[in-house]
């Protein structure tokens, strides 16, 4: 597996490379039109440097090939060959769409469309945040080339004066991996957290860094061990075992966890992970049953995402069991589907429509709210708001009676699930059912409840109090909207029972 911290800081510069990526992931890629668009990003870039004095082209083969590892489609490759040819070069757009289609020339001028704006804090981001999801919604792929673009430039950052190489990577922790956290793309985002990492808090990262290596073979033997004994007893009822690969946690999201840990390394149980991967659903369990029959599981550390996935798809069975030799190692098992979801997020989630149209699971519809939210023209303030709890505010999932997951902003409360389900739904609530517990509407939800709105159809709309607690914007507009201004409900205040 490919990781942060793997690369030469002169990255391989060869189209061989990048066909050799297309090849063996066997992607449905024409490598005589990918090789063309080399050439012509070549010649466009032709006598140019990069701060790091690699050729320019170095850059966009680079950003082409993480896009061809996150098996993205042949037009998204050649755009990220060509990238910053419009922008950077004497060629145009026009000579992009003339040599290589609208589709290409359309994902290259969404790139360019959002700029090069110095980052001074989400406070002042405010517009280029307002062009990118409006990208998004246009077409998912755009941000995928501006991820591949920027983790490119994270790696080369060594060559950068220590001021924009602070601003940079700043601008990444802040903004661009918490968007590939909000869809999905945990490998992206852990790559794009550990580079920035580094330069933000080289004190820290150097310590924590130095921590890790110091049991770094004692992890390897561990996870070989432990490998090679799970293999064994799994072939022993003769399941088909597609992969047992290791993982060690990315090193900011375990920095962050010692935050809550006091710092000690040895309460955290997730360092280390071997990943089980099986044909069916039926053979995850099945696999669970014979690990926890042979080795003993960790109280209170069992997981099922299969039965109740989070709510950006991610399935895996998780528990953490003690080793022969009494040591903790955590067991993520799935089927061959899950671990691609798992490793690539949204890029595992759309498709084409008839039209030829990008496709999205429902679950990112967050994204055409947050554009059609541009189009009303709202103001700066509202945006920022709403973008802080949609994008950048941890989630969390909760349950309805049926047992179908709600993903929602860290505090929200029953108001905020039942206009998710409904509008009438939360124009008619009284009260909820937190856990088969009465609940006032403005509880604060914890990931893992089970929640129940209790309605009357008599209610005549939503009470305007609940904008004082409400979080998600949508809830929030549904209340506003529910009613000319001033013939809300005239219940006062909080109905609590």
């Amino acid at each position: 597996m490919f990781n942060a911290f793997n690369y030469p800081k002169r990255a391989m510069a060869s189209i061989t490379e990048l066909i050799k990526i297309i090849e063996r992931e066997k992607l449905n890629v024409d490598t005589d039109l990918v090789r063309l668009a080399y050439e012509f990003a070549k010649k466009a870039h032709e006598g140019q440097k990069r701060k790091s004095g690699e050729p320019y082209i170095s850059h966009s083969l680079g950003t082409a090939m993480t896009l061809a590892r996150y098996h993205l489609d042949q037009d998204t490759i050649i755009a990220g060959l060509l990238h910053d040819v419009p922008e950077d070069t004497d060629y145009s757009l026009d000579d992009v769409k003339r040599e290589f289609g609208d589709d290409v020339a359309h994902l290259v001028e969404g790139i360019t469309k959002l700029g090069k704006l110095k980052y001074r804090g989400i406070e002042r981001y405010i517009e280029n945040l307002r062009k990118m999801f409006i990208a998004m919604a246009s077409d998912i792929r755009v941000i995928f080339i501006k991820f591949a673009d920027r983790l490119y430039n994270l790696r080369t950052l060594y060559a950068l004066p220590p001021k924009k190489q602070e601003r940079i990577a700043r601008e990444t922790l802040e903004i661009y991996a918490p968007i590939a956290n909000r869809l999905g793309i945990w490998q992206m985002k852990g790559q794009l957290e550990d580079l920035s990492f580094k330069y933000l808090y080289p004190k820290e990262f150097s310590s924590l860094r130095e921590e890790l290596d110091k049991y770094y073979s004692e992890r390897e033997e561990l996870l070989k061990h432990a490998r090679r004994r799970i293999y064994a007893e799994l072939k022993k009822v003769h399941l088909d075992v597609m992969e047992i690969s290791g993982r060690t946690k990315d090193i900011w999201s375990l920095y962050k966890k010692l935050q809550t840990h006091n710092n000690d390394l040895k309460s955290i149980h997730d360092i280390v992970a071997l990943r089980v991967v099986v044909p069916t659903i039926a053979d995850c369990y099945q696999a669970l049953g014979v690990i926890h029959s042979r080795w003993r599981p960790m109280p209170n550390r069992f997981k099922d995402y299969i039965a109740q996935p989070k709510p950006n798809g991610y399935q895996s069975l998780h528990t953490t069991i003690f080793t022969d030799d009494g040591k903790a190692i955590e067991i993520q098992i799935r089927t061959a589907d899950m671990h691609k979801t798992a490793e690539y997020g949204i890029a595992a989630h759309w498709h084409y429509d008839e039209r030829g149209s990008i496709m999205l699971d429902k679950k990112f519809e967050w994204m055409q709210e947050l554009s059609k939210m541009q189009q009303e023209l709202i103001s700066d303030k509202t945006y920022l708001d709403s973008i802080k709890i949609d994008v950048f505010q941890d989630r969390i999932f909760v349950f309805t009676p049926k047992g179908d997951v709600i993903d929602l902003p860290e505090n929200a409360t029953p108001v905020d699930f039942a206009y998710h389900i409904h509008t009438d739904i939360g124009n008619t609530a009284t009260a909820a059912r937190v856990n088969n517990q009465l609940a006032s509407l403005d509880t604060e939800l914890q990931s893992g409840d089970m929640v129940e709105i209790i309605t009357d159809k008599k209610r005549k709309g939503p009470n305007r109090d609940w904008l004082k607690f409400v979080k998600t914007t949508a809830a929030r507009e549904k209340i506003k909207n529910a009613a000319p201004k001033g013939i809300f409900s005239s219940i006062p205040g909080l109905r609590r029972f």
